[in-house]
């Protein structure tokens, strides 16, 4: 990979990314109705983890579920009983994940926020201790994982579904969405993301890889790693560290949202590729 050749054109394409217009398509969007930092890294993690599949059929779920939490999620998460969690995420569905899942997460969330305040607090002393994403976020999901499930669900542990929400990244999972959430809270505040999160270092971000980033990284010489895995996240951000040091995915919304517009085709297009500012690095016209 030629520093020289594809820092320009990753700056290209951020230039050329209309950042406002892609926020209203996008999971973002949700959490940047709250002002209270609480309420935005709660909203921000329902949001993050129930972003699969399609943004035009998970956001409509989204959006009412959020409204159905009133105007302070992370008050609900905190307070609310476990039959009051049941209640307020009643009849939520999408895909393979219920209201019961979601109730769940809830009530982890919850679990966090009485012990330690915030869920940013808690990241922080985990990050603080490992001195590592990885195992930092490992922590995190297992706090949310912790509580004693049978209220909700009638089994203790986590279910499989609860997992699908909030993986484990010692799983070998790229835990795309998780990613995401953290970019959320450490970046910026930049109109993208929030930057709540002040203790921990953009540097230490792993890229959020989708199906999008990956298959656009290997178009770019970014990793040729052929899985969705942690260990090709981290393959795509040690060489995005070359290109930016201190804020390794400061690309990311751009590429993503490059590849979920659909102006980036699976092979060489002269009429979607036009004008596009990574077809001098790309292998399909290099």
């Amino acid at each position: 990979m030629k520093r020289e050749l594809v820092l320009p054109a990753l700056e290209g394409l951020l230039s050329a990314t209309d950042a406002p217009a892609r926020v209203r398509g996008d999971p973002v969007e949700l959490p940047h109705r709250y002002r209270d930092p609480l309420d935005i890294e709660v909203s921000a993690l329902l949001s993050a983890s129930l972003a699969y599949g399609r943004v035009d059929l998970f956001k409509p779920r989204l959006t009412a579920l959020l409204e159905g939490l009133g105007t302070s999620p992370a008050a609900v998460a905190r307070d609310s009983t476990p039959r009051q969690l049941l209640a307020l995420t009643d009849g939520f569905s999408y895909r393979m994940t219920d209201g019961r899942d979601v109730a769940c997460l809830l009530y982890g969330i919850g679990a966090v926020l009485r012990a330690h305040g915030s869920l940013g607090a808690r990241f922080t002393d985990h990050y603080r201790k490992l001195s590592n994403l990885r195992d930092a976020l490992g922590g995190l999901v297992d706090d949310l994982c912790a509580p004693d499930l049978t209220p909700l669900t009638g089994v203790r542990l986590p279910s499989r579904r609860l997992k699908h929400l909030i993986p484990n990244p010692s799983r070998g999972s790229a835990c795309k969405r998780l990613n995401l959430f953290l970019r959320w809270m450490i970046r910026g505040p930049d109109g993208v993301d929030f930057g709540l999160w002040r203790d921990i270092p953009k540097s230490a971000l792993v890229i959020p890889l989708d199906t999008h980033v990956h298959r656009i990284g290997r178009f770019i010489g970014l990793t040729r790693r052929k899985d969705l895995s942690w260990l090709t996240a981290e393959d795509v951000t040690k060489r995005l560290r070359l290109l930016d040091r201190a804020d390794p995915v400061r690309f990311d919304f751009a590429l993503s949202h490059l590849g979920i517009s659909g102006s980036c085709p699976s092979r060489r297009d002269p009429i979607k590729c036009s004008g596009c500012p990574l077809q001098p690095i790309c292998r399909h016209w290099t």
